[in-house]
């Protein structure tokens, strides 16, 4: 589970995560300024994680093995099936969409981007195929390019392995 630890608070959970740091921190914004452009950049990044990032995630994968008896290839399989169909509907999303820019909503970096690079590379870790998401892919190829994101990459964590 993700954890933020600022001014002797502890945050959990990435969403909640990322608003307050939006919130605390509110230059560049993660949210666009009108309501019907916030409703799209939260209907993305809730697409990513709480129809994808679930099912996926470690606690889930290991419930798979162990309870469920489910081998290595069968978790994997798993977990390319639903990390694809939800990347399927991102791209749905996005692609076509004219308020789609550089980044997930427009030319600037949004909580949107914020759920989707992590999601990418996940799917990335598990050998999902990608090439069916051509504008996911381009989207993280710009987040990833920028500062920000590569400082926040689970290799540059301090609790990396």
């Amino acid at each position: 589970m993700p954890v933020l630890e600022d001014d002797g608070q502890v945050l959990t959970q990435s969403m909640a995560i990322i608003e307050y740091l939006d919130e605390t921190h509110p230059q560049p914004p993660l949210l666009p300024g009108s309501p019907a452009e916030r409703a799209r950049v939260r209907a993305i990044a809730q697409a990513i994680a709480c129809d994808i990032h679930p099912i996926n995630n470690l606690r889930v994968l290991q419930y798979l093995q162990r309870e469920l008896g489910a081998n290595e290839a069968q978790k994997n399989a798993w977990y390319r099936h639903w990390v694809t169909t939800g990347l399927a509907a991102v791209e749905s999303m996005l692609a076509g969409d004219p308020r789609t820019g550089a980044f997930c909503h427009g030319d600037m970096p949004t909580l949107a981007d914020c759920c989707l690079v992590p999601q990418v590379f996940n799917a990335r870790r598990f050998d999902c195929g990608m090439d069916a998401f051509p504008t996911v892919l381009r989207i993280a190829a710009r987040c990833e390019a920028l500062e920000a994101f590569r400082k926040a990459a689970p290799a540059n964590q301090p609790d990396a392995e």
